[in-house]
């Protein structure tokens, strides 16, 4: 009798890290920033035959982007491309297309030794905004995420760049996270293992305020909390819900409001990502603003990097107990 190995495997054995946001300059002597933190890769590699593999998430890729098409144009394109000798290209969904974005890195926010630079504004995902069939996401060259018009695009008489790059695979990242409320009180994310306060932070506040406030924070018995980078934040997002773009069944005081990534803008160490979970956009504000916060923790323990400013405490001492290098 034939049956499923995937109906039989427990949650962590299909768990996928997300690639890590490439940002490694350090913005601020706060400690607690995405560039204070380890994380998987970015870990490309040129197949040399026109795709490049993501060695995290599994992914295989396009390397040369298809070029300026409309969405319709790019879906077709999808269902047809044949390369590498393989036919099962597809468009991504919106948060496989933003794991490749590279936060270390500007217009493109790509890493142009595996994704030549082809001059596009923007890149079609498959995926459409929430209730409203006539906005796609797309990712964009300057490390952001929005649901666009179909019409913007020049090929649809816009005047804006939309380009495709298709991808093939088993998708390791849905359209929404799978999360379980933990006896603890806290939320796993069955689909990239990370672990998520369940009650944000009850006022807003500043960028450097938002660091500091989830390096102090204990909670469920954890004190490794640290700010989630813009990837992490953005995993969050479930497309099928708006304002907010949460399950509130177990995100009940998550509000339909922007909320603070660690990830700085590269060229612009003034501001900072952040995620408006009002519909999932991933863009950024100066870091003087006051914002809402959620604290995240990795399910083996948050792992600081080893960087050129002061490590509170307590991360010296989660160091220490684990045997890492000061």
């Amino acid at each position: 009798m034939w049956c499923s190995a995937a109906a039989t495997l427990p949650a962590w054995a299909t768990r996928h890290a997300l690639p890590d946001t490439g940002a490694q300059r350090a913005s601020t002597r706060t400690f607690g920033e995405d560039a204070d933190y380890q994380g998987p890769g970015p870990a490309l590699r040129d197949e040399g035959d026109g795709t490049v593999t993501d060695r995290v998430s599994g992914l295989i890729w396009q390397q040369v982007d298809g070029g300026e098409m409309s969405w319709p144009q790019a879906q077709a394109y999808a269902k047809t491309l044949n390369l590498a000798g393989h036919t099962d290209w597809r468009l991504p969904n919106s948060l496989e297309l933003f794991s490749i974005q590279d936060h270390g890195r500007q217009r493109p926010s790509l890493d142009t030794r595996f994704f030549p630079d082809s001059g596009a504004e923007y890149w079609w995902s498959g995926a459409t905004l929430a209730g409203d069939a006539s906005r796609v996401w797309v990712t964009n060259a300057g490390g952001g995420l929005g649901a666009h018009p179909l019409r913007e695009s020049l090929s649809a008489g816009g005047n804006k760049r939309f380009h495709v790059r298709c991808v093939r695979g088993p998708s390791p990242f849905s359209s929404g996270p799978r999360l379980r409320l933990l006896e603890t009180g806290d939320l796993i994310d069955d689909n990239t293992g990370l672990i998520w306060q369940q009650a944000a932070s009850a006022a807003a506040m500043n960028w450097e305020a938002a660091l500091a406030w989830c390096e102090n924070l204990t909670l469920a018995g954890s004190d490794d909390w640290r700010l989630p980078n813009i990837k992490e934040l953005r995993s969050l997002v479930d497309e099928g819900r708006l304002r907010p773009a949460v399950d509130t069944r177990l995100l009940p005081q998550m509000a339909a409001l922007p909320y603070w990534s660690s990830t700085p803008l590269g060229n612009r160490p003034e501001r900072a990502w952040q995620v408006d979970f009002a519909s999932g956009l991933v863009t950024y504000s100066d870091k003087t603003e006051p914002l809402r916060v959620l604290a995240v923790r990795d399910e083996g323990g948050s792992v600081a990097g080893i960087r050129d400013k002061p490590v509170p405490p307590a991360q010296e001492q989660r160091r220490n107990d684990r045997g890492e290098r000061s």
